[in-house]
């Protein structure tokens, strides 16, 4: 019934501590047909973190040819690092009939909006700034002087809130959960997904 053609783009920002990498890692694993675009990044991989499956972690000097070589659908420098989003991959599997998630900041979803005027745009609030605060400081990674560069940044970010198509205040990873997923669900349901053949065999 469903139409076998490109899949959707779901973009999902959120300032920094928001919880939109665990919703994001955590809805990959629950819905199926959805895929990760995993990012270019030149930041140095944090904890835990893998290289082509977290981010594509590559030299400044490497990501400024691919700027260049204008392999990126959007890029932006976030937080002194550089983040990017390969316009080959992106293209490769939403051609293949797979939904894609990007995880990007504000920046790059107004770029995104330029190639992708369908894309699906959501954004991840926290609960509040107090709790925004506790969960930066809980990365034991971020130096302080970098904590109060997020904090500062955020604001900004939040103010953003009104490009995107849905809002979600994940003060519950669960609830939060569920609500991604709803979205997800509800936008594979449009009208303009079916396949008007279908009806006509009935």
């Amino acid at each position: 019934m469903e139409k076998k053609g490109k899949g959707s783009i779901f973009i999902v920002s959120a300032p920094s501590g928001a919880g939109k990498t665990t919703l994001c890692k955590q809805i990959i694993r629950k819905v199926d047909n959805i895929r990760p675009s995993v990012s270019f990044a030149t930041r140095q991989p944090r904890s835990g973190e893998i290289s082509g499956e977290d981010y594509c972690f590559v030299s400044e000097e490497e990501f400024r040819a691919m700027v260049d070589r204008g392999d990126f659908v959007e890029w932006a420098r976030v937080h002194g690092n550089f983040y990017g989003t390969s316009r080959h991959k992106l293209e490769e599997l939403i051609g293949a009939g797979y939904d894609v998630l990007l995880d990007i900041d504000t920046q790059g979803a107004q770029q995104i909006r330029k190639s992708f005027d369908n894309a699906v745009y959501i954004f991840i609030l926290p609960p509040s700034m107090k709790e925004l605060k506790h969960r930066l400081e809980g990365r034991m990674s971020n130096s302080a002087e970098d904590m109060n560069r997020r904090l500062e940044r955020a604001v900004d970010e939040m103010r953003e809130y009104k490009m995107y198509d849905y809002v979600i205040v994940n003060d519950i990873i669960e609830t939060s959960l569920k609500k991604l997923e709803a979205i997800i669900i509800s936008e594979r349901l449009r009208s303009s997904k079916i396949d008007p053949h279908w009806i006509e065999n009935i």
